[in-house]
């Protein structure tokens, strides 16, 4: 799989239609996390078409909330991303507010990586550190019982992404925690060039 677009398009095609510091930063930590995700996973060879699926997945979320996942094929398109990453893109909100099933692996990934990297990262935010780096999985666990922590994190995408890929819940959060820790400088390097 090859993408149609560099990295430094996709990137400033997501900055024209996100503004926000949180929905960039976002964009970039799922595009790390599936980075990692393909090395890991034996795909390599198709690091970067995973990497930008991950930067540009929520495209649509901030200009059109009400219509995510549906008017991202437009925007996509017009930004030059070919129909494959557009299916896998929007794949990621199957069953929320789309009915394309996530079928590739590197889909799979992506449909329980935006949930949990978001349930992740406040996790990160009330740690002394502010960081992942220093995260258990313990700690994670125990955020992750708590219905009332990070509650727009679904945690029912969250366990059904994980029977999808064939994972325990744990391995899941590991391994997570580990590509956010893979991330974490380059998008906080990234987030103070935006200022």
């Amino acid at each position: 799989m090859t993408s149609k677009i560099t990295r430094e398009q996709a990137l400033e095609l997501l900055k024209k239609y996100n503004k926000e510091t949180f929905h960039i930063q976002h964009g970039l930590t799922v595009e790390g996390v599936m980075r990692w995700y393909a090395k890991e996973l034996g795909y390599g060879d198709e690091e970067e078409y995973w990497g930008i699926t991950g930067l540009l997945h929520d495209i649509d979320f901030e200009l059109y909330p009400e219509q995510h996942c549906q008017k991202a094929p437009e925007l996509l398109r017009e930004g030059g991303v070919g129909e494959d990453m557009i299916y896998s893109i929007c794949s990621h909100g199957y069953g929320l507010c789309c009915d394309l099933e996530p079928k590739l692996e590197m889909e799979k990934v992506l449909f329980v990586a935006d949930e949990l990297t978001g349930l992740i990262w406040s996790a990160a935010l009330m740690r002394p550190s502010k960081s992942v780096m220093d995260m258990e999985l313990k700690s994670l666990k125990k955020k992750y019982k708590d219905k009332k922590f990070a509650a727009g994190c679904s945690r029912d995408v969250i366990n059904t992404g994980a029977e999808r890929l064939g994972w325990e819940l744990d391995e899941l959060l590991q391994r997570t925690i580990e590509a956010m820790r893979s991330c974490e400088a380059s998008v906080a390097s990234a987030m103070q060039e935006e200022q």
